[in-house]
C-alpha cells in the first residue's frame, strides 16, 4: 500500500530500526525508506534482516543491516559508532507469549523484560550522543497492556508500562537538546506475529476483531504512516505523547486476552 504522505519528508535523515527485520517494525522502515531516509535494520537473524534490505533496496531506497541482541549494550554502542550520524531512532523490537503468572518462569518473564524496557533503554541510551541534535526523533512501539491489565501478559504489561514511562521521561532530560521522543500504541494488527501468537484460531482472531470498536484489523502501513508522521518536519512540536493506532481497542478492553488466546 502506498503512503499517503506524497513528499519525500525524510530526505537525507538515517533511521536505525530495532526489529526492522519484520513485522511493525520492518514496515515502518520500508516506509522511512520510501521518502528518502538511509535505513538501518537492526534484529537478531541476518537472513531476516537481508531479507527486509533486499526488498528496500529493490524498490530504490537505501537500507544496511546490523545482526545483533537488543539485550547485547556493547553490540549497540559499537553498531552506533558504525553509523555515526542517526536522526530517527525507531524500537521496535519485542517479546510476547501468553501465559498466566504462575504458568510463567522467572526466565520468561525476564527475557520479555529485558527485551522490551531493556532492550529500548539500550538503544536510546547507546544512541544519545549521535541523536543530540535539533529535529532528532525516537518512537517506541508500545501495546495497550501499558495502561491496561491484560489476564495472560504480566510480562508484557510490567515491560510496555515501563517504556512508556521511560521515553516521557527522555522527553522531559533530552527535550532541550532537540530529541523528542513518542509512543505509538498498535491495537489487533493484521500479519504481525503478535496477532499470530494471542489469536492462533479463526475463531479467536475473529473474536478479537469483535473486540475493536472499528470491528477491523489494524495494518502496518497505518502504523507506518504515523511513524513517518511523527518523524517529520510535521510533529515538530510533538514529544511526551503517546498515540494509539488501535481503532478504537484501549476504550473498550475487557481485561483479558484468555479467550482470544484460547
Amino acid at each position: 500500500m502506498q503512503s499517503i504522505f506524497r513528499d519525500h519528508l525524510l530526505k537525507d535523515k538515517t533511521a536505525v530500526v530495532t526489529g526492522g527485520g519484520s513485522g511493525i517494525g520492518q514496515r515502518i522502515a520500508e516506509r522511512f525508506a520510501e521518502h528518502g531516509a538511509k535505513v538501518v535494520l537492526v534484529g537478531r537473524k541476518q537472513e531476516k534482516l537481508d531479507a527486509a534490505a533486499a526488498k528496500i533496496k529493490a524498490s530504490g531506497g537505501v537500507a544496511e543491516t546490523a545482526a545483533l541482541d537488543v539485550r547485547d549494550y556493547p553490540a549497540l554502542e559499537a553498531m552506533f559508532q558504525k553509523v555515526v550520524s542517526v536522526d530517527i531512532l525507531v524500537c521496535a523490537a519485542a517479546g510476547n507469549f501468553p501465559a498466566p503468572i504462575t504458568g510463567m518462569s522467572a526466565n520468561g518473564f525476564k527475557a520479555v523484560i529485558d527485551i522490551d524496557l531493556l532492550g529500548t533503554f539500550n538503544a536510546c541510551r547507546a544512541s544519545y550522543g549521535h541523536l543530540r541534535k535539533p529535529g532528532a526523533s525516537i518512537i517506541a512501539i508500545s501495546a495497550n497492556q501499558a495502561t491496561q491489565p491484560f489476564a495472560m501478559q504480566a510480562h508484557v504489561c510490567a515491560g510496555k508500562a515501563g517504556v512508556e514511562l521511560m521515553l516521557k521521561t527522555l522527553a522531559i532530560e533530552w527535550g532541550p537538546e532537540g530529541i523528542r521522543a513518542n509512543i505509538i500504541t498498535p491495537g489487533p494488527t493484521d500479519d504481525t506475529e503478535g496477532m499470530r501468537r494471542l489469536a492462533p484460531s479463526p475463531e479467536a482472531l475473529q473474536r478479537s476483531i469483535r473486540s475493536v470498536p472499528l470491528r477491523r484489523l489494524g495494518t502496518k502501513d497505518e502504523l507506518a504512516d504515523l511513524a513517518l508522521f511523527l518523524s517529520s518536519e510535521a510533529a515538530s512540536y510533538i514529544t511526551g505523547a503517546t498515540f494509539a493506532c488501535d481503532g478504537g481497542t484501549g476504550l473498550s478492553h475487557s481485561g483479558s486476552l484468555s479467550a482470544a488466546a484460547s
